[in-house]
């Protein structure tokens, strides 16, 4: 049984000591993140592998997430907007600051090396810790630059109004935990351990924070020649090599990365399975209404995403040197085919509740009405875009269970390391290792060759033209997986989101017909399954909202502010420049 996914490692007594984890502690006040700070695990916690792997199974749980729903609202990925005044100084939106689960670790890392249990059984689980909390310490930096860096577990007579420690100091002390951590864990951890940290999460992790402290987030004065890229690249490349040597690499179907589990593409999965853990995905939340419980709306891609998809050749919609094609009445026709895994478009077939022969339709009259664009639910009127993404999605669950998805959530797959490797490449005058990537990507997506072997892609691009189709690439590679906000983030791209209206595709007419004189065959056939996307005409719409419909994403969104009640009740927490501090959060 994983002691990852499961807390009671098949012992009862285990189950109570792990729930009581949950709750021992509570949120307000070491850092003002924890509200009572004599609280400690009972002795003898560490003095036993069981209970001292429980504790770290709810470390694992406090700290790795599952599948980001809505991430891409921040983006140009799914339909939210954010208007004025989504992130202030006094609300929680973007804000991040886990101290109380990093004092659980502090207090396992102080506690566990006096245990009696075995080196061999102790220093892996160390190694763990160490890694979790470089985890946390890696997120509070990249929303909010420096932070105070507390290494042990606090006490109520310890001086609490600590100060910030400088981004710089952060990053390093990042990367000797992660340094420290691979000394202490095996290469690779499976079978009945998968989902455990291990060398090959940690190497992979370290290029992703190498990838970021080189970015030109915390270098806008310098933001590509700086020398960091040239870390980055090192450990990009040694982590790539430390996989290839190990067994992993991508699969050959990329479907295959999300419906099936334990293969050589994830590097560090959270395992969700059922009934023990379940609803990593939020299925429900990201189905159509009409075959889903509770909510909706989730993931749901716009028209500008739709477009980013090139054509099976690899070229861009209506590229005259392509060999397809493109028109907005057969978008769905001949794209890369990563758009038929992704994404579910008016009357394409989308088999949920294992109905046979399911076809998905979004046009009034013809939809389920709670499926439709622009329907009002309830009074408020909802946005829809006339898309819907499969990704992720175990159609089988009747729509009652929708919530039992256990699909697990790949918080690092090997593609991410090559995008992470590409990127650094570039950046370093390596731009033929950055074009292998792309081209071993697309080979593995489906798209064709092509007689110059480029899968589409230009040849001798520049080094801004190979950053452009890097970020393009990634930004259909890892849809709907959390990547694509923070990519144009960490490269000072927010720019491209400001001002950002979004907008769907709207079936307006089926052979000719709309809505006002359908007849009731037409009805009929739709509600059968029977009308296939050709037979409709579609239009571009701007999304129907109640809500605002420009995006707004100023320069100060490069660092997010720490809340307001942290900085009142800690005279030494200064505040970021552009939120009314002084703390300058870049290198």
């Amino acid at each position: 049984m994983n002691t990852l996914t499961y807390c009671n490692l098949n012992a009862s007594k285990l189950v109570v000591f792990c729930l009581s984890l949950v709750i021992f502690t509570g949120c307000g006040n070491v850092l003002n993140d924890v509200e009572n700070l004599s609280s400690y695990p009972a002795t003898g916690t560490f003095d036993d592998a069981a209970t001292t792997n429980a504790y770290l199974s709810n470390l694992y749980y406090s700290t790795l997430n599952g599948w980001p729903v809505n991430s891409g609202n921040n983006a140009d990925e799914s339909g939210g907007i954010n208007g004025e005044g989504w992130i202030t100084t006094e609300n929680t939106a973007m804000k991040f600051w886990p101290y109380d689960a990093i004092r659980k670790i502090n207090i396992l890392l102080k506690e566990l090396p006096n245990s009696p249990i075995p080196a061999d059984k102790k220093d892996p689980i160390i190694g763990q810790a160490k890694f979790l909390r470089a985890f946390l310490y890696f997120k509070m930096v990249y929303y909010h630059g420096g932070v105070p860096i507390i290494e042990v577990p606090q006490e109520v007579t310890d001086d609490l109004l600590v100060k910030r420690n400088s981004t710089a100091e952060c990053f390093d002390f990042i990367l000797k935990e992660l340094d420290e951590a691979a000394a202490l864990l095996p290469p690779k951890y499976d079978g009945a351990d998968r989902g455990r940290i291990d060398q090959a999460s940690t190497y992979a992790f370290k290029g992703r924070v190498l990838l970021y402290k080189a970015s030109p987030q915390f270098n806008s004065a310098n933001p590509y020649d700086n020398a960091y890229w040239s870390d980055a690249y090192n450990a990009n490349k040694a982590a790539k090599d430390f996989l290839d040597q190990h067994g992993y690499g991508l699969l050959d179907d990329y479907t295959q990365v999300f419906e099936t589990e334990g293969h050589r593409e994830n590097i560090l999965s959270v395992i969700f399975e059922e009934p023990a853990k379940t609803n990593g995905r939020q299925e429900h939340a990201v189905r159509p209404l009409s075959e889903s419980k509770n909510a909706t709306g989730g993931d749901q891609p716009i028209w500008a995403f739709a477009e980013a998809f090139p054509m099976k050749d690899g070229k861009k919609p209506g590229d005259p040197t392509s060999e397809y094609t493109y028109s907005i009445q057969r978008f769905w026709e001949n794209r890369d085919p990563r758009f038929d895994a992704i994404m579910v478009w008016n009357g394409a077939t989308y088999e949920l509740s294992g109905i046979a022969g399911r076809r998905q339709y979004t046009m009034n009259v013809i939809a389920k009405s709670m499926d439709v664009f622009g329907f009002s639910i309830q009074g408020e009127t909802a946005y829809r875009t006339g898309l819907f993404t499969r990704k992720g999605i175990q159609e089988a669950l009747p729509s009652a269970q929708a919530e039992l998805n256990d699909v697990d959530w790949p918080e690092i797959r090997y593609a991410e390391v090559l995008f992470n490797y590409a990127e650094a490449a570039n950046e370093t005058g390596r731009s033929d290792e950055s074009l292998e990537v792309l081209k071993a990507i697309r080979r593995r997506a489906g798209i064709t060759e092509g007689a110059d072997g480029l899968f589409g892609l230009k040849a001798n691009m520049s080094r801004a033209e190979m950053r452009q189709a890097i970020l393009d690439e990634k930004r259909i590679e890892f849809a709907f997986e959390g990547q694509r906000f923070w990519d144009l983030r960490r490269h000072r791209m927010l720019h491209l989101l400001d001002g950002m209206h979004k907008y769907g595709i709207m079936a307006t007419a089926v052979n000719g017909r709309t809505p006002q004189n359908l007849t009731a065959d037409d009805i009929a056939k739709g509600n059968a399954f029977e009308l296939l996307p050709e037979d409709f005409t579609y239009e571009v719409v701007e999304l129907i909202t109640n809500g605002p419909k420009e995006m707004v994403m100023p320069e100060s969104y490069y660092f997010f502010p720490i809340q307001l009640t942290h900085i009142n009740q800690n005279s030494n927490l200064e505040q970021n420049v552009g939120w009314g501090g002084n703390f300058n959060p870049e290198l």
